[in-house]
């Protein structure tokens, strides 16, 4: 669980259910991820409840022996608290646990966040055909979004 500053219940990290994808979008929604490919991957995502409300959520998308993190989002009020790294550390190990070569995203904003956590800047060309056939690769994120690879086995 991650403690809030606020006078409010701890956050719990969780994998999401189906019941989750309205709050899952509208929070990625807000914070301008896309949506595309949301509902088929959902199995993959996990989120941060607090209060009974969804306040972050991260996501993996399995590309064959590969994945995409994808779907970072954290509620404004609940931003440095943690909540990010914890969501990120758990999608990490699912899929460490799933077996995963390697871990792929793409990100407009957050270049400089994801290397605390192994993520190195990569070539577009280096991503395995799997993960750039995505629809958040091939579709929702632009050309010009910095692509970071992080590697899941020795």
């Amino acid at each position: 669980m991650i403690a809030s500053t606020e006078q409010t219940a701890p956050a719990e990290i969780r994998p999401a259910t189906p019941g989750d994808l309205p709050r899952v979008e509208q929070l990625l929604t807000q914070n301008d991820l896309p949506l595309d490919g949301i509902p088929a991957s959902l199995d993959g995502f996990v989120v941060a409840e607090a209060n009974g409300e969804l306040v972050g959520v991260a996501g993996i998308e399995t590309c064959c022996d590969d994945a995409l993190l994808r779907s970072v989002a954290v509620r404004p009020e609940w931003r440095s608290h943690g909540i990010g790294r914890a969501l990120v550390t758990q999608a990490i190990l699912n899929s460490e646990s799933r077996g995963m070569r390697a871990l792929y995203l793409l990100t407009t904003t957050a270049e400089r966040y994801f290397p605390s956590f192994g993520f190195k800047r990569i070539d577009r060309a280096e991503v395995p055909q799997a993960v750039r056939e995505t629809q958040e690769f091939a579709k929702a994120c632009p050309e010009t979004a910095t692509v970071m690879a992080r590697s899941l086995r020795d």
